[in-house]
C-alpha cells in the first residue's frame, strides 16, 4: 500500500512498496511545463530540463553524470510536457542510495554553465528539425496549435528556434528559482523499500530544495462554434492527419467513459477503426485513437497516415464511425472487451517500478488526489453503455470537430467540406 508524507520543506513523498521486484525507481515531478510559460519563455521548460544533465560540482560534466548510472546498468531520463517536468532513474535495489544521490545532485547542484547552454542550443534546434521532418510527430504539434491557438496550450513544448537561440543565462536561473520548488514537487520511490527508511533518505538528499510561492498558469480559453481545419503543406510520401474533438479534462466525471470510447474506436488491433480503415479498406498502416486529459483541457483524437489520393476516403470513414457510435448503442460484449482491455493493460504495465512511480506521481501532482489501481478500475467498471452513448453524443458534434493535416495540399476547402458534411 502506498504511503504519502509531506516533509518539512513542503516536498511530497510517496512510497510504493512492490513485492517480487529487485528494482527501484525514483521519480521527481515538478508542476511546471510549457503551459506555465510566457511567449518569450516558450521552450524554456524543455531547454532547462536538458541543462540538468550538463554538470554539477560533484559530477562536473555530461560524461560524469551519464557514467554514474551506466556503470551499474541503471536507466534514467527526463521529460517535459505542458504541465509537468520529470526526472527519473531506475536501478537494482542495492543501488538505491546511488540513484537518490544522482537525482538530487542534478536537481539541486547543476551549474547551468553558459558555455554548455550555448552548446545545447544547437542540440535542441536539431531536435526541432527532427520533429519537423517527422510528419507523424509534427502533426500532433499542429493539432495543439489548431485547438488552442496563440496561448500556452497551443504553443509547442519544445519552443521556437528564435527563443532557443535567445535564452539568456539569467532566464534559466530565474525560471529555476521560480518553478523548481519543494512545494511544487512530488518524489515517488517505487520498488523494494521501507517507508521510514526512504523518508529519512529523502530528507537527507532533498532537504536543500527551496520552498516558496509557486507560479500559476493562465486558464486555457477554448472557443469554437464550427469545425476547424489546419492544413500544412509539405511534400511527403503520405498524408498524416489528426482528426478528433474537444472533450474533457482530468476532473470531469465522464473521463472514464471517454477513455473507453477511445479504446472501442481505435485503441487496439480489434478496434472499430483499425478493422475498418486498415483491415477492410486497406487505407493505412497505422490508425489509432487516444485521449489526452490535463487539468484544464482534454480531447479525443484519431491519427492516421494514408495515401494522398485516399485521404478523403479515410477521413470520411473515421467520421462515419464517430457518428455511428453517437447514434447506436455499444453492445455489452464490446463494452466488456474495452473494460477488460484497460484492466489487462494496466495490470501488465504496473509490473514495473517506473510505471508504478508515474501512476502515483501524476495523480498527486495534477489532481491532488490518488486513486489506487483497484479504485480506478472500479470506476471503469461502473461505466454503462448509456454513459458511452451520452458522452459520444456530447463530444461528436460538428462544432467540436477539428483536423490537423500534413501533406502536399495547398487548399483546405475540400477538407473543410468533409468536416462539415
Amino acid at each position: 500500500m502506498h504511503q504519502k508524507t509531506i516533509l518539512k520543506n513542503g516536498l511530497r513523498l510517496i512510497t510504493v512498496p512492490m513485492e517480487g521486484t529487485k528494482a527501484v525507481t525514483v521519480l521527481v515531478l515538478f508542476g511546471t511545463g510549457s503551459k506555465y510559460e510566457t511567449r518569450e519563455q516558450n521552450g524554456l521548460s524543455h531547454f532547462l530540463e536538458h541543462m540538468f544533465f550538463k554538470g554539477t560540482q560533484k559530477r562536473p560534466d555530461t560524461l560524469s553524470i551519464a557514467e554514474t548510472l551506466d556503470r551499474v546498468g541503471g536507466q534514467y531520463n527526463a521529460f517535459t510536457s505542458k504541465e509537468m517536468t520529470g526526472y527519473w532513474a531506475k536501478a537494482a535495489r542495492p543501488h538505491l542510495d546511488l540513484v537518490l544521490d544522482w537525482v538530487s545532485d542534478i536537481l539541486l547542484n547543476s551549474k547551468f554553465d553558459i558555455k554548455e547552454i550555448d552548446r545545447e542550443r544547437g542540440v535542441i534546434i536539431e531536435e526541432v528539425n527532427m520533429y519537423q521532418d517527422m510528419p507523424s510527430e509534427y502533426v500532433g504539434i499542429l493539432w495543439d496549435q489548431l485547438l488552442y491557438g496563440d496561448q500556452p496550450a497551443g504553443w509547442p513544448v519544445i519552443g521556437t528556434k528564435e527563443n532557443i537561440q535567445g535564452f539568456s543565462h539569467e532566464k534559466f536561473l530565474n525560471y529555476f528559482r521560480d518553478h523548481y520548488l519543494a512545494n511544487n514537487a512530488v518524489v515517488v520511490v517505487a520498488g523494494q523499500l521501507d517507508h521510514d527508511d526512504i523518508k529519512t533518505k529523502i530528507d537527507n538528499y532533498f532537504g536543500g530544495l527551496n520552498q516558496a510561492a509557486t507560479m500559476t498558469k493562465k486558464s486555457v480559453v477554448e472557443k469554437q462554434t464550427q469545425p476547424q481545419c489546419l492544413v500544412h503543406f509539405k511534400k511527403t510520401d503520405q498524408t498524416h492527419f489528426c482528426l478528433g474533438t474537444r472533450a474533457y479534462n482530468l476532473s470531469h466525471p465522464d473521463k472514464y467513459a471517454l477513455s473507453l470510447l477511445a479504446i472501442i474506436l481505435g485503441g487496439n488491433m480489434s478496434s472499430r477503426l483499425f478493422i475498418k480503415v486498415r483491415e477492410r479498406l486497406g487505407l493505412a498502416y497505422y490508425v489509432k485513437t487516444g485521449v489526452e486529459m490535463e487539468t484544464d483541457t482534454g480531447y479525443l483524437v484519431t491519427q492516421a497516415g494514408v495515401d494522398h489520393q485516399k485521404v478523403g476516403k479515410a477521413i470520411s470513414a473515421i467520421l462515419a464511425e464517430y457518428q455511428r457510435i453517437a447514434k447506436e448503442p455499444v453492445s455489452e460484449d464490446e463494452l466488456k472487451k474495452a473494460k477488460d482491455c484497460i484492466a489487462g493493460h494496466t495490470i501488465l504495465e504496473m509490473e514495473s517500478s517506473d510505471a508504478q512511480a508515474s501512476f502515483f506521481a501524476d495523480q498527486e501532482l495534477l489532481e491532488n488526489e490518488i486513486l489506487t489501481i483497484e479504485e480506478q478500475l472500479g470506476m471503469i467498471e461502473k461505466v454503462t453503455g448509456a454513459d458511452l452513448s451520452r458522452v459520444a453524443r456530447d463530444i461528436f458534434q460538428p462544432a467540436k470537430l477539428n483536423m490537423a493535416l500534413i501533406g502536399p495540399f495547398k487548399e483546405k476547402s475540400k477538407f473543410d467540406r468533409l468536416l462539415s458534411s
